[in-house]
């Protein structure tokens, strides 16, 4: 036998024939797919339920996949009820429907760390329900009582005897069936598969290259576009020279405003695109608040705002002024962090085909119900004219809750009409994102006692609410305020206040949001008033978390962990940092030495989290790490500037990421909890920054208190 190497070339095409797509596209190719068609027949049992004639269950889920691992533990909460084997279930996105809107939120999107949270009862009550539907048509068929039918492992038995059907026998009968709306859910002592590390189901699709994102839709007679923006905030389109040779059209776009802030080169491929872009003479007008964009004139309102601007109080408790006056010794410390790029690996793509009376997209999208009524609002046509296909998304962050690449999508295929993938270059990506706010911080807190006596928080920062029209001006903007109300920490006298910046910079939901920032003031403040009374900073902590056994355990769990007291290496120092955010409580200790002058290294990384009921451990480790990596990103090297309102960086070759070297060893611990589930997502983001802050601090003896650290 001789053994045969495959080319690359050879192994490509394999994958293609046969590839799988979650959701819309086919899960086989050619031949197969026809054969597997025509072997079996799909029953919907309820909304969220298909079953197949040879018995393999589709759970439709309502929220995105964008690498936080929803599509598995959803599935999981139905599986968990219906009682099927794991190795059964399969996903798929559900439609753009407000039946899939998350019971919690109201709305079909995936943001806030909700997904979990909002549809666990939900879609549990959904398995159950199947469940008994299923158990009703056995009980038809066998001409016995419900009561004497019981479902396991993908069949309905009969008690005492030799009888049993499969759930793909009994799908369509099952589907005739009311839907019950107070199904029994199993107690948490008798699950099966809530709470364990099942595979992802969106994971081998992924690692051999034949998951679809948005990026990768291909339609029937698709043109590709690229898109090109006004350099600055605000600024718009003054002329723009004939379509050059190979273009077939470009097409100017309109921002939600109605001002022509871009243009769209058509052609037959991506590539064409780009080229005819490169050759297109295009000029733009600058707007007339240029000068004023610019970071360091930001910067400088924010710190005139601090001291004369008129704030609106977000928290308020007893009289933290006084509490702080009367203090023997306290702080009096202004923090600040800058503009953030989402920077998701990829960038954004939407694919519309604008037909007359109707919609169709393909979107990598947070929130596909609001991309069905941008479409519609574009086209002069009902939501429900639209059809929305939510692929995978290459990284969401919150960037691709919004949906200017959609509108621009709609307008293109309009234009031309003919459907159109449009694509956003990576410097349009990062040049004209809906940045994370930027924000000055300034902590006044006083000591008394060895504790902390009198807490005074007030936070300058854009709003995002405000520049969508979502709340009044004059209002407290809760996703700029988050993370600095509602501490764990039990201070009597206390005062958070808010003062917007009116930057026109455009900002918008960045993972972790407020917390993202507001986490690494409020845990270096506290920080900085444990050096100050001469206590250890997890001792000092505990003490103010008396009343609030459930944090104290977690910031208990993270120290054991490391081993916190003991020695340490020589030539590096840890920090430690605690949040409670988006229902779920996480503690980190970072561990840091200095490579070289002004140079830092995290080295380690512990942390413990109590986020509730786990649904799989597996994701939740995977989060906690995911976030870490994200959040030391952003602390160490993430800023973006502002010049005359254009933005640079615009690439990752001048946008820093954490890198493989830079990558320290994570070791996560999660907590047993009854509590109701907390979300994963976001919470791992907001205490690296103060951990690493806190630990350079004690290596130095310097207090870093901007961000990037580096």
């Amino acid at each position: 036998m001789t053994a045969v190497q495959p080319t690359r070339r050879a192994m490509l095409k394999t994958l293609v024939a046969g590839g799988f797509a979650i959701g819309f596209a086919a899960p086989l190719g050619g031949l197969a797919q026809r054969a597997a068609a025509a072997s079996t027949t799909t029953a919907a049992v309820g909304t969220w339920v298909r079953i197949r004639s040879d018995g393999v269950v589709t759970v439709l889920v309502g929220s995105s996949e964008m690498g936080q691992g929803v599509y598995t533990s959803l599935a999981q909460l139905v599986a968990e009820e219906l009682h099927v084997a794991w190795a059964d279930i399969r996903v798929a996105p559900a439609p753009a429907d407000s039946a899939y809107a998350n019971p919690a939120t109201g709305a079909q999107l995936t943001g806030g760390s909700m997904s979990v949270r909002g549809y666990f009862t939900a879609l549990r009550t959904a398995g159950a329900a199947v469940r008994d539907m299923l158990r009703a048509a056995a009980a038809q068929q066998f001409g016995v009582a419900v009561s004497k039918c019981v479902a396991r492992n993908g069949r309905v038995y009969v008690r005492g005897t030799t009888r049993s059907a499969g759930y793909g026998e009994l799908a369509a009968a099952a589907a005739k069936l009311p839907v019950p709306t107070n199904p029994a859910l199993a107690p948490a002592s008798a699950w099966r598969i809530i709470g364990t590390a099942v595979p992802r189901v969106d994971v081998p699709a992924k690692t051999r290259g034949a998951a679809v994102y948005g990026i990768d839709v291909r339609v029937p007679a698709m043109k590709h576009a690229i898109v090109v923006h006004a350099p600055a905030v605000g600024g718009s389109l003054a002329s723009v020279g004939a379509k050059p040779r190979g273009v077939a059209a470009v097409v100017k776009l309109k921002n939600a405003a109605g001002v022509v802030d871009a243009i769209a080169v058509v052609a037959a491929t991506t590539w064409d695109a780009m080229t005819g872009l490169e050759n297109l003479d295009v000029s733009w007008r600058a707007p007339a608040n240029a000068a004023q964009l610019s970071s360091s004139a930001i910067s400088a309102q924010a710190s005139s705002l601090m001291n004369s601007g008129t704030p609106v109080v977000a928290d308020s408790s007893g009289d933290a002024s006084s509490a702080v006056a009367a203090a023997t010794k306290g702080i009096d410390a202004v923090y600040e962090v800058p503009y953030l790029a989402h920077a998701a690996m990829e960038p954004l793509a939407c694919t519309a085909s604008v037909t007359p009376g109707h919609c169709e997209l393909w979107a990598p999208t947070q929130a596909p119900g609001l991309a069905a009524q941008t479409a519609a609002a574009v086209c002069g046509i009902d939501p429900a004219q639209v059809t929305v296909h939510t692929t995978l998304l290459g990284g969401g962050l919150g960037r691709k809750f919004e949906n200017d690449f959609v509108s621009q999508a709609v307008q293109i295929s309009k234009a031309v009409a003919a459907p159109v993938k449009l694509t956003w270059p990576r410097e349009q990506d990062f040049g004209h994102d809906q940045y994370r706010p930027m924000a000055q911080i300034r902590i006044r807190a006083g000591l008394a006692g060895g504790t902390v006596h009198g807490w005074s928080d007030r936070i300058v920062s854009p709003s995002i609410l405000f520049q969508r029209g979502w709340i009044p001006d004059g209002a407290v903007d809760s996703q700029a305020v988050e993370g600095a109300t509602e501490l764990p920490y039990a201070i009597a006298d206390r005062l958070v206040e808010y003062v917007r910046h009116p930057a026109a910079v455009p900002v918008g939901f960045w993972r972790s949001v407020g917390h993202s920032f507001n986490a690494f003031a409020v845990e270096c403040a506290i920080d900085e008033l444990a050096q100050l009374a001469g206590a250890d900073p997890v001792a000092f902590r505990q003490t103010m978390l008396a009343g609030n056994p459930r944090a104290s355990a977690v910031l208990q769990k993270v120290a054991d962990l490391a081993g916190w007291g003991a020695s340490v290496p020589a030539g590096r120092a840890r920090g430690v940092a605690l949040s409670a955010a988006f229902g779920s409580i996480v503690a980190q200790i970072a561990e840091v030495s200095s490579p070289a002058a002004g140079r830092i290294k995290v080295e380690r990384v512990w942390c413990a989290i109590d986020c509730g009921q786990v649904v799989n451990p597996s994701i939740v480790e995977a989060q906690m790490q995911g976030g870490i990596v994200h959040g030391l990103t952003a602390a160490l090297w993430g800023r973006m500037t502002f010049t005359n309102g254009v933005a640079g960086p615009v690439n990752f070759n001048r946008y820093r990421m954490t890198r493989m070297r830079d990558m320290p060893r994570v070791e996560v611990a999660i907590m047993a909890s009854a509590q109701p589930p907390g979300g994963v997502g976001e919470p791992g983001v907001p205490p690296i920054a103060p951990a690493v802050a806190n630990a350079w601090s004690r290596l130095t003896g310097t207090r870093v208190r901007s961000l990037p650290l580096q």
